[in-house]
């Protein structure tokens, strides 16, 4: 008997000890932002690339084919 309640106590710590280290890892970076967050920082991105002229922009021929092979894939 004592067996198992050092075994479920075991599991137990080790079950807050998971759940407090994906906490921590869950506020942190660009995904643990809050979605407006990142639609802000997204579009400053592609405003800045699209200012330098890096951004890639598809013309409707250029679309139409990566459409084409999308759906080839399915």
């Amino acid at each position: 008997m004592e067996l198992l309640n050092f075994k479920w106590r075991y599991i137990q710590m080790a079950n807050q000890q998971h759940n407090r280290q994906g906490q921590s890892q869950n506020n942190r970076g660009f995904a643990g932002m809050d979605p407006e967050r990142q639609r802000e920082i997204a579009a400053k991105g592609g405003r800045a690339s699209h200012e330098s002229g890096n951004a890639h922009e598809f013309d409707s021929q250029e679309a139409r084919k990566a459409g084409q092979q999308s759906h080839k894939n399915r």
